[in-house]
């Protein structure tokens, strides 16, 4: 998806929202589960954050 032309400069944002669930993953296990290391041709950020609490 991010090798389409439109996309060439495009940043990708992840929001790992539920952040105050026990069982939530953290910014770490969520970049690991998409293998986001290997995105290189575009700037990523995981921004952890929570509805409820106003976080991220």
């Amino acid at each position: 998806m991010l090798a389409h032309e439109e996309l060439q400069n495009a940043a990708v944002l992840i929001l790992a929202n539920k952040q105050d669930m026990k069982n939530s993953m953290t910014a770490s296990e969520i970049s690991s589960c998409l293998t986001l290391s290997s995105i290189t041709g575009h700037s990523w950020h995981i921004q952890a954050c929570c509805a409820l609490t106003g976080e991220g």
